[in-house]
């Protein structure tokens, strides 16, 4: 059991028994869920982040694309933030799986552009160097995007949705692709944004499962009860503050840690 006090105030994320559809076939099917505000009585702010796993053809993209509101769902609905916003396109910030960054401008060159996109950023020049400075990019600054690793492409993608408003993003597939390396980097950037305010909420749309386990605070695990049946649902979640595995240092090298993701792939193998 976690030894950090965390209570969970106001609901940031509804997703109200939802269905989804691709064409006349059905995707997702009562996938129900919430994401709360954490507060945490030993730190000053406490962002969210969330994981959602599932295998191949399981409808992570799908429930992606509800929760930035780029599909509508047939049934029930999304709701975004403090204010319970119905979903729509703008309202969360999405980060694509490469990272995709105009190749012709530096590091401060693609920040510079997400500011001027900010709703009422008055001092753009500021609002870039702080983002540099928060995600330990001051000294790529300059750098073109083919002069960087797979991290810190990641956390330049990452700071251009937090530059242009957003505190809701989700990521696809942040994990793809990348070397030990890179990947170590990819999970402290995405635990670093989510430390750094209260409302700061990410979900991390992955199917792997030590990645995921390492930076969240709660797994959804999206899948199939019947595998002869092509509908999904939210078919488990793992409360990982409960578990005694989020927020502590050097959580993958510890029991807890190790049990939940034995747990995972058992559950995994099943679906």
């Amino acid at each position: 059991m976690s030894t950090t006090r965390c209570q969970r105030h106001e609901v940031l994320l509804t997703l109200d028994h939802v269905d989804a559809d691709r064409g006349a076939r059905a995707v997702l099917r009562d996938v129900d869920a919430r994401i709360h505000n954490l507060v945490r009585s030993d730190v000053a702010a406490q962002g969210q982040v969330v994981a959602v796993l599932g295998p191949s053809g399981a409808g992570k993209t799908t429930l992606l694309r509800l929760i930035a509101g780029l599909d509508a769902p047939a049934r029930g609905q999304v709701l975004i933030g403090a204010d319970q916003r119905r979903a729509r396109p703008g309202l969360v910030g999405v980060v694509h799986q490469r990272c995709p960054l105009f190749e012709h401008r530096t590091v401060a060159g693609n920040l510079r552009l997400a500011a001027a996109r900010a709703p009422g950023c008055r001092d753009r020049a500021a609002a870039v160097g702080a983002a540099l400075a928060s995600f330990g990019l001051v000294d790529r600054a300059e750098a073109w995007p083919a002069q960087l690793s797979g991290g810190e492409r990641q956390r330049v993608a990452i700071a251009q949705q937090f530059l242009c408003g957003h505190t809701f993003v989700v990521l696809d597939e942040p994990f793809a692709g990348l070397d030990p390396r890179s990947r170590a980097h990819a999970c402290d950037a995405i635990t670093d944004v989510a430390a750094r305010a209260a409302h700061n909420t990410l979900i991390v749309v992955t199917h792997d499962l030590r990645d995921a386990v390492k930076v969240a605070d709660t797994v959804w695990l999206l899948g199939r009860d019947d595998p002869a049946t092509p509908v999904s649902r939210i078919v488990a979640t793992y409360d990982l503050i409960e578990r005694g595995v989020a927020w502590v240092p050097g959580r993958e090298q510890t029991a807890a840690f190790a049990e939940v993701v034995r747990e995972l792939e058992a559950r995994f193998a099943s679906l």
